[in-house]
């Protein structure tokens, strides 16, 4: 946990859950970053865009949220958390890190 109270998960052991029944991918980044790199199967959802899509999640998931680097879905996580939403999990390092640990073919940008 992190001193917000918001989970975090590695992304090693988030690949391991990605397409699990249950667990959400929830990508807070903008279209033209989701264009450059992408994590299959995760539901894009811009940041900005977060509170009126509510619906949209289905709070009894597990939900990984990613951006860039992990601060804004650190925010994110917590918005969600102060939402009801129990099981969210911000992933660290966010798709960059993704790119580094598990999969190389996804692209670095900065």
């Amino acid at each position: 946990m992190t001193g917000r109270g918001i989970g975090e998960i590695g992304p090693a052991a988030a690949a391991a859950r990605l397409g699990a029944p249950g667990v959400v991918f929830l990508d807070v980044r903008e279209p033209g970053e989701h264009a450059v790199a992408s994590i299959d199967g995760a539901l894009l959802v811009p940041m900005r865009e977060i509170p009126g899509r509510l619906s949209e999640l289905d709070r009894s998931s597990e939900i990984v949220v990613f951006c860039h680097h992990g601060g804004r879905s650190a925010m994110v996580a917590q918005f969600l958390r102060g939402q009801g939403f129990d099981r969210v999990l911000n992933l660290t390092g966010g798709i960059d890190g993704w790119s580094l640990e598990v999969d190389p073919e996804v692209p670095r940008y900065r």
